[in-house]
């Protein structure tokens, strides 16, 4: 039995504003996950979410100059690591979000930190864990991109440098969904850990590859590329080549390519999903959803002018909604279920 948990989950307060209405504030699409989870798990992984959402919209804040963002991820990362305990000066990052919400994420950044110091030591050392690897791959993030603009689109080089950023920031997710998961819930269950740990990295790799592949148009226009340069250069373009929607069809065999490689990460999250004891009925909607939603996304991509800015894919909640409805129906079946990754593929 997992003796990390100092005070149980089911102790937090259910009325936390942290963690109902700031979450589905700052992410809608992962609030109907959190909701999904059994309420054993439930607080960690919201709080863990929190601080990663904090530490990307710190990122992501560009009227703020490189410095100053590395800087403030730094001493997230030490209060996160528990190496730090002077207050938090976000003043700046405050003033400059356009978004109420992300601005209220980062004013009450501390409390996150507060609920993060009430769970026992197993528990924060897992959500310390997958914090320090997420904030490295926003810092490495930042400082790789760091001239990036309108006027200059960087790249990545290869595909080992693209494997290793989709890990640090959404593949060590798995990870620790799956370490959770198992301290918590089926401590006692005859699982294959080597296979649950791998397929729980593809789970989040290929999550963070379809929202790449969905983003390419904005993120060019911000001066990043991350398809790597290497595998655009055997198929003769460059990064701002696909600044213009005409190279679309130049483009779109190595686009083609990469979807291919986010749906076999899927199918191995599904694999993952599947591989989990079936009586855990809420983990495995909890598991699926983002992952229909996902394949979804891929499908649509397949047929979108994925090179236009103004064209972007989305799903929509009516979308959602139905994804949902037919995993419930479907989830008694285990036949239909096992079947529904390649119904929606």
């Amino acid at each position: 039995m997992d003796t990390g948990t100092r005070q149980h989950s089911a102790d937090f307060p259910r009325s936390t504003s942290l963690l109902t209405s700031l979450l589905k504030q700052v992410s809608r699409s992962f609030y109907l996950t959190l909701r999904a989870l059994p309420r054993p798990i439930r607080p960690q992984i919201g709080v863990a979410y929190l601080l990663a959402r904090a530490s990307d919209t710190i990122a992501d804040t560009d009227i703020v100059p490189v410095e100053r963002r590395l800087r403030a991820l730094q001493e997230l990362r030490l209060q996160i690591l528990n190496h730090e305990q002077t207050p938090l000066a976000f003043g700046e990052l405050i003033h400059s979000q356009n978004s109420s919400a992300e601005r209220m994420l980062l004013e009450r950044t501390p409390e996150v930190l507060g609920l993060l110091s009430r769970f026992g030591p197993d528990d924060r050392e897992r959500i310390s864990d997958v914090l320090a690897i997420i904030t490295s791959g926003q810092q490495l993030d930042l400082s790789r991109f760091s001239q990036a603009g309108a006027s200059h689109v960087g790249a990545l080089q290869s595909d080992e440098e693209l494997d290793d950023y989709t890990y640090r920031v959404a593949g060590c997710v798995g990870e620790f969904w799956t370490k959770m998961c198992r301290a918590h819930l089926f401590p006692n269950a005859k699982l294959d850990e080597a296979f649950s740990l791998a397929n729980g990295v593809r789970f989040g790799k290929g999550l963070q590859l379809v929202n790449i592949l969905r983003d390419l148009p904005r993120d060019l226009g911000q001066g990043r590329c991350y398809i790597p340069l290497d595998r655009l250069a055997a198929a003769k373009l460059s990064p701002t080549d696909l600044l213009q929607p005409a190279n679309e069809p130049k483009f779109r065999p190595l686009y083609n390519s990469y979807l291919d490689q986010a749906e076999n990460h899927l199918a191995a999250g599904w694999a993952y999903t599947n591989a989990l004891p079936r009586r855990s009925v809420r983990i495995h909607l909890a598991c699926a959803w983002p992952i229909l939603i996902g394949v979804k996304t891929i499908k649509k991509l397949r047929n979108a002018h994925m090179l236009d800015p103004h064209h972007r894919i989305k799903i929509s909640r009516a979308e959602v909604r139905s994804l949902i409805v037919r995993s419930l129906v479907t989830y008694p079946s285990q036949i239909a279920w096992e079947r529904l990754f390649s119904a929606v593929r």
